[in-house]
């Protein structure tokens, strides 16, 4: 059985500040169940050009509020009880709320290593 609190991440490298937020990296490769658990905090007023090309993501807002963009432009309000799957890698702008943090958690399939850190100065967006 694998019990692991916030906390317990906080003291080790799978706490991960990723320039618009904090990832709690909970369950990573090394945990050996085939998928990570994340639990995400995007900062207020951010945004975030991202995609994951080597990872399918899921993900369920459990607080504050958000949006997440597709590529042609069609935005969808991400609040507390909405989720949003990554199924086809897909890029997409991420975007804490105007004054409030968008806080989820995020599945990844194949897991994420827990170290692994977004490059957001890159034009083309962060991948990993």
């Amino acid at each position: 059985m694998i019990v692991r609190s916030l906390h317990d991440v906080e003291a080790t490298d799978h706490f991960v500040d990723w320039g618009n937020g904090t990832s709690h990296r909970l369950l990573t490769d090394k945990d050996g169940m085939g998928f990570s658990i994340c639990h995400t905090v995007v900062r207020a007023n951010t945004v975030s050009l991202l995609q994951y090309r080597n990872h399918l993501e899921a993900c369920y807002c459990i607080g504050g509020e958000g949006e997440v963009e597709d590529m042609d432009g069609n935005v969808f309000p991400i609040r507390r009880g909405d989720m949003y799957v990554l199924d086809k890698h897909d890029k997409h702008f991420l975007r804490g709320g105007r004054g409030k943090d968008l806080i989820i958690v995020s599945i990844f399939n194949p897991p994420l290593t827990g170290t692994e850190r977004h490059k957001l100065d890159d034009p083309a967006g962060s991948t990993y």
